[in-house]
């Protein structure tokens, strides 16, 4: 009777907890397995192939991973090629850092916006990237060759290194191409992935930001959305076509495949995909690690971040350069800080931890006849209840103390307390200052270093307190402001001619004086602190956690052989599929499926700069000078949302319909249900894109970019 019982609360989970068919970030190289004939069942009209092959031009080719030099696989973006000359659409956010770098009082590009009408007034980009995905496969047996349960957690990762490293080393031999193995399902599998990385990458056009930006934070992870959020860019290769570092002599990358565009973009319930690079999602997470991000970790790191936002947007509104500044600083910190709180209404919404329990109470039953799972579950309650009685200090270090830019600052250039006076590389190091004091306001950082270092103080036990701050602190009286206003008035780190005259003419005492330097010495004993004490003891919790994980999903799997299992985003290119289609977020309150710019109109206040809308734009609208890109009510549609499962990373992502044609480009998520990282509710998680209509329309009758407007293939 009771095996009977479990039977059928076991297929009664399969049945609920069965992948939806929106949900999921499938391998395209593995579509041809199932994924493929659910995608034409919703309307899919082409083949697996037409999406990626190794052996012929697909979608694949047309998909571009932003990255950074030094990190080209950590992609932080996507784009897509629209053109036979290289140029690709991204969003507005994904090169907001780009523009704000080109961006000065004369050429304020993030205000103004920025078009080149022609190739010669592209502007470089220095250490952007673009990876396009030529060859993804299975190479899990030669990962694993020579792992056996005898080895201990550090051999196992010696075998692995090795072998991937013989792999990686293997796939690239003989071309120019870069390899990169990654670990599936919690390092159960591995998958290659080879690309081609162009590091020629330049600035076409960007709308101001009253477009590209707008609703700013107010409005991010919202929906309805009305934001311009697209930003256009350009690859450029060698003479003959390959990856090259920067050259007027480069020329415009002809690519294997561009994608062609729907003309008359999307309507309610049309079949979309998105292909691109999602950054991390953790869908199998125990109900112990939820509760510890939800419950200890978000809620300091929210309660920072909008200390930080609130301090530099009071600074932002009284000063236009200092605006210039940080607007890539606040709209980052913003976006995280916003997320989180969305994440923890969400889990707490959909009760996702007791959802969790529910399937863990099943896996305590199935571990009775499998033993191997048996303690599992104990341990994992065992590690995330010592993790949260130290992680609190680690946060008001990473997101407190540490958020301090001048402390920040001390840490680039921490080598000149170490480094040989005659080996140093004088001109690298004050670049470095120069990069710095090109987006630092002192005010803002010595206003945050006593409201960061107070939270500090107040939330972090004494033994976690370098003694040099407690000394400091002792000597102020426990004024933090007098600290501060003493500190940064004898720090050589607060004063730019100082330090790059100490670098001109550095030497023994150059060194010296920075060692003593007090922004250095609380440098240093921060480091101390966080390296010598708290670290050891996360990494020795943290290091438990992979091979539980590991052994959990691997559970997971055979106990619910009927779930169809997608791998865990990780910055691999992946596809996801769904419908274009609107959504009830609350009792009585339902939302349309897309905007339009009406909406926008409806939004503008000139005294509010994120709704302040351009004139010209007003003008199109009141002229109905619309063009060819209206929807099928005269108007010109913004943003539409959809059910493809995204998340970061999965920014700029081309959005297709059922013929591969772009409709538009993926931007952000739904704030209801922007807890899909962790918990994937088809009814309520939506992913927001930005019409193809509109980015056309902005192009051709805003900008008056026909030189861009040619090099586009539009099918009606």
């Amino acid at each position: 009777m009771r095996k009977s019982a479990f039977l059928t609360t076991v297929m009664l989970s399969f049945a609920i907890l069965s992948v939806k068919a929106d949900e999921g970030m499938w391998l395209p190289f593995k579509l041809k397995e199932n994924t493929i004939n659910q995608m034409k069942q919703q309307g899919f009209k082409l083949e697996a192939e037409d999406i990626y092959s190794p052996d012929k031009p697909s979608f694949n080719d047309a998909v571009v991973g932003l990255g950074r030099e030094g990190r080209p696989f950590s992609h932080f973006c996507t784009g897509g090629l629209i053109s036979n000359k290289g140029l690709f659409v991204t969003n507005h956010h994904c090169g907001y850092g780009y523009i704000q770098k080109h961006s000065t009082l004369q050429n304020d590009y993030l205000t103004e916006g920025f078009w080149a009408y022609s190739l010669q007034e592209e502007l470089v980009n220095t250490g952007l990237t673009a990876s396009i995905l030529r060859k993804m496969e299975d190479v899990t047996t030669s990962v694993l060759a020579g792992i056996n349960d005898n080895l201990s957690a550090n051999q196992r990762d010696s075998v692995l290194r090795a072998n991937i490293e013989e792999i990686e080393k293997k796939a690239v031999a003989g071309n120019h191409y870069w390899a990169k193995v990654s670990p599936f399902y919690n390092g159960s599998e591995y998958y290659l992935s080879v690309y081609e990385i162009f590091n020629d990458v330049r600035l076409v056009g960007a709308p101001p930001s009253a477009i590209g930006k707008f609703g700013g934070d107010t409005d991010n992870w919202v929906w309805p959305r009305h934001t311009g959020d697209f930003a256009l860019f350009r690859i450029y290769a060698s003479p003959d076509n390959k990856p090259a570092a920067y050259s007027p002599e480069n020329k415009p990358y002809v690519p294997d495949r561009f994608f062609e565009i729907n003309g008359k973009g999307v309507s309610e319930n049309d079949f979309t995909f998105v292909m691109g690079y999602p950054g991390t999602t953790q869908q199998y997470l125990p109900s112990a690690a939820i509760t510890f991000q939800k419950d200890i970790e978000n809620p300091i790191r929210i309660k920072l971040r909008e200390m930080r936002i609130e301090t530099m947007k009071y600074f932002m509104e009284h000063d236009r350069a200092v605006r210039i500044q940080y607007s890539s600083k606040v709209a980052g910190l913003a976006n995280a800080w916003k997320k989180w709180i969305g994440e923890i209404q969400g889990l707490n919404r959909f009760d996702v931890v007791e959802k969790k329990k529910e399937l863990e109470a099943q896996f305590v039953q199935f571990a009775i006849t499998n033993p191997e799972y048996k303690n599992i579950l104990n341990e994992y309650e065992d590690i995330y209840a010592q993790l949260s009685k130290i992680s609190p200090y680690r946060e008001y270090y990473n997101e407190g103390a540490y958020q301090i830019e001048l402390i920040r600052f001390v840490h680039a250039l921490r080598e000149l307390a170490k480094i040989d006076p005659n080996d140093i590389n004088r001109e690298e190091y004050k670049q470095v200052v120069r990069n710095f004091y090109k987006d630092y306001y002192l005010p803002i950082d010595k206003t945050l270093f006593s409201k960061l270092l107070a939270q500090f103080e107040n939330h972090v036990p004494d033994e976690y307190q370098p003694d040099y701050y407690k000394k400091l602190n002792k000597q102020f009286k426990g004024d933090l402001n007098k600290l501060g206003t003493w500190l940064f008035e004898n720090s050589l780190y607060a004063d730019t001619s100082r330090l790059i005259k100490l670098i001109d003419e550095f030497n023994i005492k150059g060194q010296k004086i920075v060692k003593n330097d007090p922004a250095y010495l609380l440098y240093e004993g921060l480091q101390n602190i966080y390296e010598n004490i708290l670290t050891p003891q996360f990494r020795v919790l943290e290091s438990r956690i992979p091979p539980l994980n590991r052994k959990y999903l691997e559970g997971l799997r055979q106990m619910q052989v009927n779930k169809s299992f997608y791998p865990d985003a990780n910055s691999t290119f992946r596809v996801a599929f769904g419908q274009v289609r609107g959504y009830s977020p609350a009792d009585a309150v339902e939302y349309n499926w897309h905007t339009t710019l009406c909406g926008i109109m409806e939004k503008d206040n000139p005294n509010i700069y994120d709704y302040d809308v351009p004139k010209k734009l007003k003008e199109l609208y009141q002229s109905k000078d619309f063009g060819n890109y209206t929807d099928g009510d005269g108007n010109v549609a913004v943003c539409f949302a959809a059910t493809n499962h995204t998340t970061g990373g999965n920014s700029g992502s081309p959005i297709l319909d059922a013929e591969g044609r772009l409709v538009g480009i993926n931007f952000d998520r739904a704030w209801d249900g922007v807890m899909s990282d962790l918990y994937y509710n088809p009814k309520i998680c939506r992913n927001i894109g930005l019409d193809i209509r509109y980015i056309m329309f902005i192009m051709d009758k805003f900008a008056g970019a026909k030189n861009l407007m040619e090099e586009l293939t539009i099918t009606h």
